[in-house]
């Protein structure tokens, strides 16, 4: 297993992440392919529910949209 490292402006303990996935003080948020974490939620069940509705929205999404997600690309 690789070891975790701080992503950028992150400080303190790093927290427990699983791929797209991370959980922090106790609540779950999920990454986008953008590099912005979205939560939080009280499960990672709810987090999956999340991502998978926030692909259908990209997917269904003016490609405007998409554009404007990718200025928040992480550097």
């Amino acid at each position: 297993m690789a070891t975790q490292q701080h992503r950028t402006g992150e400080a303190g303990p790093i927290p427990e992440r699983n791929g797209r996935f991370l959980k922090q003080n106790g609540y779950w948020y999920y990454s986008t392919r953008e590099g912005v974490d979205i939560g939080p939620f009280d499960s990672r069940e709810e987090a999956e529910i999340g991502v998978g509705e926030f692909i259908d929205f990209i997917c269904a999404a003016d490609p405007k949209i998409r554009e404007a997600l990718e200025q928040y690309r992480a550097a």
